[in-house]
């Protein structure tokens, strides 16, 4: 483990002092940094640490922070960070995808379908994205003031719905029967098999079409929309909910990624410190989150949220002069 950690740290120092400092720094002196390019890696690096260790305790993606605090806050491209988001949800995906398909969790039957469109919008929203940046002058600030718009709705999602932890569902959809959307694992906490089956298919695909499209787009992991979609109306439990969407990301996330790996959208220099820094956070944030008050924690990103939501309005429409 330790060798590891030393082989991450190793490459981190090779990326902030190897690759892409050059562009990072001009990108940062453009917009006023202020300071030399080798600092901001060591700053992201720390601000993604924080984002790690909160992430966990939320029950959210360290990408639907990290993307609208960055644009807020930090003097890169609005498609560098877009691109390093991206990344970020795809990374953590596909770290804990094989263990949860494993443990039966995560159901692949139910996300097959669905990715089938969400992959596909998803690619079409990263290329609309980077478009209107790059084809009107004031594209960026269009797209930083319609995160903020996003934001809001993210944050109205998470105030309103409710987890329910075993969905009743009563009968299927004729498109869910007939595809056999079902399942079972093994509860420890009943010391039993629990089974269940996913119900409204069709209406499920459009609004995941939705989703991959927004997070393509803007660069958001997408669980804050997975989960409320497959627990409260295709009724999966929650768990079920929470693990399949982590392998729908791993899909999505990785078709729209290579969108802006192709535009030069995904630079090391923010890349490789954002995601050492949200993987540490990360693996203390799963600690601490047993003994922290998930109440406490998720009013506090939702809260961090509202602000980020309000600062990426503020910043896009001073772009545009409007205020």
């Amino acid at each position: 483990m330790r060798v590891k950690w030393l082989w991450l740290f190793l490459g981190f120092l090779v990326l902030v002092f190897g690759l892409g400092g050059e562009a990072l720094a001009s990108e940062a002196a453009a917009k006023g940094g202020g300071l030399p390019w080798w600092a901001w890696p060591l700053i992201l690096f720390g601000f993604t640490f924080i984002i790690g260790l909160i992430a966990p305790m939320s029950g959210v993606g360290g990408g639907v922070l990290f993307v609208p605090l960055s644009t807020a806050f930090f003097p890169f491209s609005v498609d560098f960070i877009r691109g390093a988001g991206l990344i970020m949800a795809l990374t953590s995906a596909l770290s804990s995808s094989p263990q949860l398909i494993r443990k039966g969790l995560a159901n692949i039957k139910v996300m097959a379908p669905v990715v089938c469109v969400s992959m596909v919008t998803s690619i079409i929203g990263g290329i609309v994205g980077l478009w209107i940046t790059n084809a009107f002058p004031s594209g960026k600030y269009y797209i930083t003031i319609a995160l903020g718009l996003v934001l809001f709705v993210i944050f109205v999602v998470m105030l309103t719905s409710k987890r329910v932890e075993f969905p009743e569902v009563k009968e299927q959809d004729g498109l869910s029967s007939a595809l056999g959307l079902t399942g079972s694992w093994f509860e420890p906490t009943l010391n039993k098999v629990v089974e269940y089956k996913i119900t409204r298919l069709p209406v499920g695909i459009i609004f995941f079409a939705l989703v991959g499209f927004i997070a393509g787009m803007f660069g958001l992991g997408a669980g804050w929309a997975n989960v409320p979609v497959l627990n409260l109306l295709m009724g999966a439990p929650i768990k079920v909910a929470t693990s399949t969407s982590m392998v729908i990301i791993g899909v999505n996330d990785a078709a729209a990624a290579w969108i802006y790996i192709a535009k030069g959208a995904v630079l090391p220099m923010i890349v490789v410190p954002s995601v050492i820094g949200i993987s540490i956070g990360a693996r203390i944030g799963a600690k601490l989150a047993v003994k922290a008050k998930p109440v406490f924690v998720k009013y506090l990103v939702m809260a961090i949220m509202l602000l980020a939501a309000v600062l990426n309005i503020i910043k896009g429409l001073k772009g545009l002069h409007v205020i």
